[in-house]
């Protein structure tokens, strides 16, 4: 799953990307308003957090400007305000909830999992063939075994299971998963196909990560 994180404090943003990704979240942190509507504009992402007071445009106003667009992604509000009554201009506005700083750790994630739920639960489970992956376990599984996924294979494979007979461009997964702005090489891209490649023969898997030339990566059915 990926977040749109857009919080202007770098130590609490560094902090919280590091939460998100060890919890197999996939992170993209901004720092104003503007940018963070930009990103979320692009419909790339499946849950927002945002603070309310940043430069250029405030949280309240992003939130605003999407839900006009009709933008239904679940949004998170983080503020230092606890008054009452900036709670229910955030939820009128259209936030899902509000979390006011400092919060826990456990309770962050407890409500990321709250307001991305319906999303999630109906196809918690991705099959293709004899494999299966769970998505609220990480774990991809056949008849014959099982391998819980480190962050960034579940994401991958996420992806192909998602779309299966579909060429996904090794750009796609670097966009995807590693973000915009990562100068990650495309060659890690190749690695972790490696890795999945292997888990699926362990696996002894009726269907194969497929390479097409000059053109990207599908799932197919093993010949």
């Amino acid at each position: 799953m990926r977040i749109l994180l857009a919080e202007d404090e770098r130590p609490l943003a560094r902090a919280l990307v590091k939460i998100f990704e060890k919890n197999f979240y996939t992170v993209d942190a901004v720092e104003n308003g503007e940018d963070a509507f930009a990103y979320l504009d692009s419909g790339q992402y499946d849950v927002a957090v945002l603070d309310i007071m940043m430069p250029k445009m405030d949280g309240i106003a992003v939130l605003k400007r999407l839900r006009a667009k009709g933008s239904q992604i679940p949004v998170l509000l983080l503020t230092a305000r606890s008054e009452v009554d900036d709670k229910v201009q955030g939820l009128d506005s259209g936030a899902n909830y509000y979390l006011t700083k400092p919060f826990d750790t456990k309770e962050l994630l407890a409500t990321l999992r709250a307001i991305t739920r319906s999303r999630t639960s109906a196809d918690s489970k991705l099959t293709f063939g004899c494999i299966t992956l769970d998505r609220s376990t990480f774990t991809l599984s056949s008849p014959t075994g099982s391998f819980r996924l480190a962050n960034k294979e579940f994401q991958m494979c996420e992806l192909l299971m998602a779309n299966p007979h579909h060429i996904i461009p090794a750009e796609r997964f670097l966009e995807k998963i590693w973000g915009y702005e990562s100068e990650t090489e495309i060659t890690v891209v190749w690695v972790y196909i490696s890795y999945l490649r292997k888990k699926l023969t362990a696996l002894h898997a009726d269907i194969q990560i497929q390479a097409h030339r000059n053109a990207g990566y599908s799932l197919e059915e093993a010949p």
